[in-house]
């Protein structure tokens, strides 16, 4: 039987470009020797593994997405719109079928309890390929607003925040600290003082205003500088070019729960 609950459904066009931008550039799609990518929980309709799909085949023209849901009426319904490599398969949380190299996971543990984060990762990455990589995280409803968190068999590796920095520089707009609503499970209820990610995100908005005056050569020049005085005090991963996104990744131990342990 399928493990899971089923969830609103929610899904849109472009919501998961940001986390699908970014898991082009892993190296477990790039180099598996099957390049197979899960898309789990896609929701109410099949735009999300469609769009996963057509993102990621600039990379690897051979990839084949697979789309899971533990609704049979979301499986016969999206199966409408299967074409050649992209199919769907009823599941959940155990990902029936073939191992995959990356398996996405966005809003889907977002409605279950913290307690039950840990045993889903596991459950998710002990169907992983050797050297597989679980994404799993968050967005806003138009996917300006995202977080998630990479995990393999060792364990979770790092935090990404991905952001709209054109919104962030709106007047009256909130710091990069707006990410604390769509943090994944894990972390969405540690955003408190002696954790942390609350320490990270307060250091984020700090850095954000500090380089307010780079705001008039636009927002990602803004964005870089505050990455940069991020990486004096933080385990700061990835280059300029990921910065200049909107993207921010740190090594999981820096921010990782008090007692989280694997």
């Amino acid at each position: 039987m399928p493990i899971g609950q089923v969830t609103r459904g929610t899904t849109g066009t472009n919501r998961l470009r940001r986390v699908d931008r970014w898991i082009a550039q892993l190296s477990p799609l790039r180099l598996a020797s099957v390049p197979l990518v899960v898309d789990l929980g896609y929701g109410a309709s099949a735009t999300t593994s469609l769009e996963l799909h057509q993102r990621l085949a600039r990379v690897r023209a051979n990839v084949e997405v697979v789309g899971i849901e533990i609704s049979q009426e979301r499986v016969t319904e999206a199966s409408k719109s299967a074409r050649p490599g992209v199919s769907f398969r009823l599941g959940g949380f155990e990902i029936p079928g073939e191992r995959p190299a990356v398996i996405r996971a966005l809003n889907v543990l977002r409605q279950y309890d913290e307690s039950q984060v840990l045993a889903n990762w596991q459950r998710m990455v002990d169907r992983l390929q050797p050297g597989g990589v679980l994404v799993e995280g968050t967005c806003n409803e138009v996917g300006r607003v995202a977080s998630w968190v990479d995990v393999t068999t060792d364990g979770p590796r790092s935090l990404t925040v991905s952001l709209r920095l054109a919104d962030l520089s709106a007047p009256g707009a909130s710091g990069p600290s707006i990410v604390a609503e769509r943090l994944p499970k894990v972390l969405i209820h540690r955003n408190v003082p002696g954790e942390s990610v609350h320490r990270y995100l307060a250091d984020l908005d700090r850095w954000w205003q500090v380089h307010a005056p780079l705001g008039v050569y636009g927002p990602s020049q803004r964005w870089t500088a505050v990455a940069a005085s991020m990486k004096q005090d933080w385990p700061i991963l990835g280059t300029k070019a990921r910065w200049r996104l909107g993207e921010l990744t740190v090594d999981w131990h820096a921010v990782a729960p008090r007692g989280f342990e694997w």
